[in-house]
């Protein structure tokens, strides 16, 4: 009896010591593929903490203190090397001042963009096309792509998107969370306005189309979708979006929206937000809590309040973060993990192929797992890529090779449109 435990526990033990070995093994190899990768992440709202004064996106910030999940020390940790940053206008009265305000916020984010690059070029620089990029990241240097989230700030006047396009931004969400007046939302209480684009909407397309715009779905409600995949003459993207499928939200795209992506050559940017990652039991506490501090600013919800603290004074800044930081401490929010993202990545390789589906984690707007709470925990993605039995090429693709392809599809054809004129 006591030689057969022995014999027992020895093969536990043999099997344990292979385990670890095996992971090691992964570990490493996951390292290595993570290491030579050009890794990108389509969007992140960085430029709104950029507007704070304090934030010095050269240092290695604290992402429970700070509230911030991207700067450079941390995407050199992650692996991480090149990023969209979003230029973000919440959705706003609908009338020639509130476009006009707009307009002029949407500048002045651009302006603070420009700021800090010029501040920090040593370690990083603003790229518009994926040889540019290439070229930064030789030089060590992070790359930074703008987008703008939400045309809202264009108004009705078409010539602003040549004007963010000269600025550096090479994608426009249509929308935010409520319709404007280029589409539908996915998400507005109040719904659908023109079921899918409106006629402006049309236009934008078109435009976005002769300019090399790569038009950005994420938000937008399904016939929208369904238009702007009907009208684009060129592949589209969701930049920040999920599967429906996996989990039941508005804002991802159902199985029938997948395969039209891919039928249109687009590709989809994985949204790293836990409540669309997955279905996160309610916490009523938590949201009455939130609900409490969210009326006292005078804020609707997690952007509203980045947003207001760029009005604020710096005193009124440091209270607003403190209650932040503190309500955390106090019903700590539950968040997804990796596993359950990469369930996402499964669904859609099987449903439409590896050449559709990329890295988008809304970081510094929300986004944020368990084990990949900000930008320098990006290799715990390859590891579980590696894990459920993807390539190296295949996870080539998915940190940034899909998304190039589209990318330059998208300049080719305004290349060919206006070669033909």
């Amino acid at each position: 009896m006591k030689h057969q435990l022995a014999g027992t526990v020895l093969a536990c033990l043999v099997g344990f010591t292979a385990t670890a070995q095996d992971d090691r093994a992964l570990l490493k190899k996951a390292h290595k593929i993570h290491e030579k990768a050009f890794t990108v992440d389509t969007h992140a709202d960085t430029p709104m903490l950029l507007s704070r004064g304090d934030f010095d996106v050269t240092k290695d910030n604290d992402p429970r203190i700070t509230n911030s999940k991207v700067d450079y020390p941390r995407m050199r940790k992650g692996g991480l090397d090149a990023i969209f940053w979003a230029v973000y206008l919440g959705q706003g009265p609908r009338t020639p001042e509130g476009h006009e305000a707009a307009k002029k916020k949407a500048m002045a984010i651009f302006d603070a963009i420009d700021a800090t690059l010029k501040k920090t070029t040593s370690e990083a620089q603003l790229a518009t096309t994926p040889e540019e990029a290439f070229a930064i990241n030789r030089s060590g240097k992070r790359v930074i792509f703008l987008g703008v989230e939400n045309g809202y700030p264009m108004g009705h006047d078409l010539g602003l998107l040549r004007e963010f396009y000269n600025k550096g931004a090479r994608y426009m969400t249509l929308c935010h969370s409520s319709n404007n007046d280029i589409c539908d939302s996915s998400t507005d209480p109040k719904g659908a306005e023109y079921q899918g684009l409106s006629p402006l909407g049309e236009q934008v397309v078109a435009e976005m189309n002769r300019l090399g715009m790569m038009i950005d779905v994420s938000h937008v409600s399904d016939s929208t979708f369904y238009d702007v995949v009907r009208l684009s003459k060129v592949p589209i993207i969701a930049s920040h979006s999920g599967a429906k499928a996996i989990c039941d939200h508005p804002r991802n795209l159902t199985d029938a929206m997948l395969k039209a992506l891919a039928k249109n050559g687009g590709v989809i940017q994985l949204n790293l937000l836990s409540d669309y990652v997955k279905t996160i039991p309610p916490s009523p506490q938590r949201e009455a809590a939130q609900k409490t501090m969210m009326e006292k600013w005078g804020v609707k919800d997690r952007r509203g309040m980045m947003a207001a603290l760029s009005r604020l004074s710096e005193e009124d800044q440091k209270k607003l973060r403190d209650e932040f930081t503190e309500l955390n401490k106090k019903f700590p929010v539950q968040l997804a993990t990796v596993k359950d993202a990469v369930d996402h990545i499964d669904h859609i390789v099987k449903l439409i192929g590896i050449d559709h589906v990329g890295m988008g984690a809304d970081f510094d707007g929300g986004g944020a797992l368990a084990d990949c709470f900000d930008v320098s925990q990006y290799e715990n993605f390859t590891v579980e890529f590696l894990r459920r039995g993807y390539s190296k090429k295949d996870i080539e693709k998915i940190w940034g090779g899909n998304f190039f392809r589209v990318m330059k599809a998208v300049d080719k054809g305004k290349t060919m449109e206006v070669a033909s004129n």
